[in-house]
């Protein structure tokens, strides 16, 4: 494996995303990586149903920047980078991984399945189809523990 020099955390500050951010500092920490935490604002949404019509949540873009720049480093040497990008959500991690230079974006997922993977879609899903780079996603049920540093092939004691 090539050592990573660049890391995209996609969030969107699900519990899911937060053990996901334990897998991208761990091997931004790991490799001396530079990480990119970024979080994307999608437009307002405005759908119709069997109900009538629906306008979806405006994300509010200030609480947005303050708790993306919540998000710290693990360590010192870990140079972490804070992104806020309006736009579909999909579109703007795998439109940023590539001018970033990625070379793994690392993102929570739900999981979800059925009726509600169908009408909410899956951005996970799209990223893995369109990004120019491997993605890691991470379900927010994994117990994750970034304190030890993983072993390489230099130091894995065989």
């Amino acid at each position: 494996m090539l050592p990573f020099k660049t890391i995209l955390f996609a969030t969107d500050f699900s519990p899911a995303s937060s053990v996901a951010f334990g897998v991208a500092s761990a091997l931004a920490r790991d490799y001396k990586a530079r990480l990119i935490a970024l979080h994307v604002i999608e437009p307002v949404q405005m759908g119709f149903s069997e109900f009538g019509a629906y306008v979806g949540p405006e994300e509010d873009s200030g609480e947005a920047l303050a708790r993306l720049h919540a998000i710290k480093a693990p360590t010192t040497t870990v140079a972490l980078e804070h992104r806020l990008i309006d736009g579909d959500p999909a579109n703007v991690i795998v439109e940023t991984a590539a001018e970033a230079g990625a070379d793994v974006i690392v993102m929570g997922t739900h999981g979800r399945t059925g009726f509600t993977r169908l009408i909410m879609g899956s951005v996970a899903e799209e990223v893995l189809r369109k990004a120019p780079c491997p993605v890691l996603t991470v379900r927010g049920t994994v117990d994750v523990k970034a304190t030890e540093p993983a072993r390489t092939p230099e130091t894995a004691q065989v």
